[in-house]
């Protein structure tokens, strides 16, 4: 029997199973467990199939959610899966950690009145479900073409250029500075949130399609750009390199020991296990320490979280806005909330004290009111006089963001760049000052999301398979950030 438009309204969108936040803050096992067949089939039957379905045009890489939905709704998944895999290289990652609410689920129909399609959660569940069985369809590979491409990072926007070069017949080499492909994946996403056999098993399809890793390759220090396209032999250069130099507040006392970026702090635990007994690069011992971390995202959702699971006796976001401003999803504030972690808002930090040691032992702390938006859209947080405070603390995780490492700029001084640290690119194309050089993600946008550099990724694939084609050249460039 077929459901009408007014019943699929009053159908309830299916909630995610997850763990028991008293049982998960001890853990860095996944929080959220997947839907089961018959909660994704169910959840797809509520899709209205729209005749024009604005949750294409929210997705950055425009995968055919409509179609992959119409594919679950009838049970067949692996139809699904290979709908989605058309535009989409990295759908088990993109599931998990992409802002949906912001983008194909922010655009639903439905979220006018109900609320939106889980589309995240049906994304997420096609990809587990042909991973899991191994059903995974050999992917469609044109002839090679004898040219050579070389992707430095190896991110979102260098894997997904990778895969779609490699699918055009393209021989490619992706340069990684650590020693573990991933990029941010694997360095900045907790193993809770993203595990990390997620990551490895979307790259292993890459190495499927010919793509070829090498680790511990710092491109700017061992080789440079010029060096990949003069001397190693390649034909174009993709530099997807994100940004990764944390950002500080510039505040007296951040050298203190028990100071981190938030980039610092999860790469240790996310990379190098830093939470395992003789790990060589702990991090500070958090077991009934107090930690404070300062900003409002998901790396700071992310950082918090992680706390807990060191054993904090108390973990806190600091905010200097209010729970609104936020910009971390609401499914991660919804969940550190849960497991315990205290939110003080509209609260900003003034210094941070320490002791003869060297030891952070304090934090002075100032209430804030909201005045009037800023560039960002946001109420500008304003001191209030005389409402300074100061708290003990162990240890402080500062994520307010990140930019550009100089490293690349500064061997590559034919890249024109902004003020910020960011290449200056063809917003279209990714095509930089410097001829057969292409970038995208991050190192183009500053921090954003990966689905973003995803995008970015795939646009300058197309860009760079059409100069290997043409040889032809265009460098006007549009400044973006």
């Amino acid at each position: 029997m077929t459901t009408t438009k007014r019943e699929k309204m009053r159908m309830v969108r299916v909630a995610m199973p997850e763990q028991q936040p008293s049982e998960r803050r001890w853990n860095f096992d996944e929080v959220n467990l997947g839907l089961s067949e018959a909660l994704a089939v169910a959840e797809a039957q509520r899709c209205l199939f729209c005749a024009n379905p604005p949750c294409v045009a929210g997705c950055p890489v425009n995968i055919s959610i409509d179609a992959f939905i119409a594919r679950v709704a009838e049970g067949d998944f692996s139809g699904a899966a290979a709908i989605i895999k058309s535009d989409n290289s990295l759908p088990a990652i993109c599931g998990r950690v992409c802002p949906q609410e912001e983008q194909c689920e922010g655009s639903c129909v439905l979220a006018n009145k109900q609320k939106p399609i889980a589309i995240g959660y049906l994304e997420r569940f096609v990809a587990d479900w042909e991973r899991n069985r191994g059903e995974t369809a050999p992917p469609q590979i044109a002839a090679p073409t004898g040219k050579r491409v070389a992707v430095v990072g190896s991110g979102p926007a260098g894997l997904a250029c990778a895969t779609d070069l490699a699918r055009a017949g393209h021989q490619v080499t992706v340069f990684e500075a650590l020693h573990s492909p991933g990029g941010v994946l694997v360095y900045g996403i907790p193993e809770f949130r993203l595990p990390k056999a997620i990551v490895a098993a979307e790259i292993d399809g890459l190495r499927d399609l010919g793509v070829t890793f090498e680790t511990n390759a710092v491109i700017g220090l061992i080789d440079t750009l010029d060096d990949l396209l003069d001397t190693e032999g390649f034909d174009a250069v993709f530099v997807g390199v994100g940004a990764g130099l944390p950002r500080f507040m510039g505040i007296p006392g951040e050298n203190l020991v028990g100071v981190y970026s938030a980039n610092e702090f999860l790469t240790r635990v996310n990379l190098m296990k830093a939470y395992a007994p003789g790990a060589d690069t702990p991090v500070f011992d958090l077991y009934q320490k107090r930690v404070a971390v300062f900003g409002g995202g998901n790396t700071a959702m992310d950082s918090v979280r992680t706390a807990l699971r060191l054993g904090a006796a108390w973990a806190g976001i600091v905010y200097r806005r209010s729970e609104e401003e936020m910009p971390a999803r609401i499914e991660e504030v919804h969940h550190a909330r849960d497991e315990g972690v205290d939110i003080v808002t509209l609260t900003a930090p003034l210094a941070f004290t320490g002791d003869e040691q060297g030891s952070l032992t304090s934090m002075r702390l100032q209430k804030m009111a909201l005045g009037e938006p800023d560039d960002s859209g946001r109420r500008r947080p304003v001191p209030i006089e005389g409402s300074e405070y100061e708290v003990p603390v162990d240890v402080v995780v500062v994520a307010i963001g990140n930019q550009p490492n100089p490293l690349l700029m500064k061997t590559s001084p034919d890249l024109t760049h902004t003020r910020w640290g960011t290449v200056v690119v063809d917003p279209e194309t990714g095509r930089t000052a410097k001829r057969g050089v292409f970038a995208g993600g991050d190192i183009v946008t500053g921090g954003a999301t990966v689905i973003l550099a995803m995008g970015a990724g795939r646009r300058a694939a197309a860009a760079i398979d059409d100069y290997l084609s043409t040889g032809e050249w265009w460098d006007g460039t549009t400044q973006t950030r």
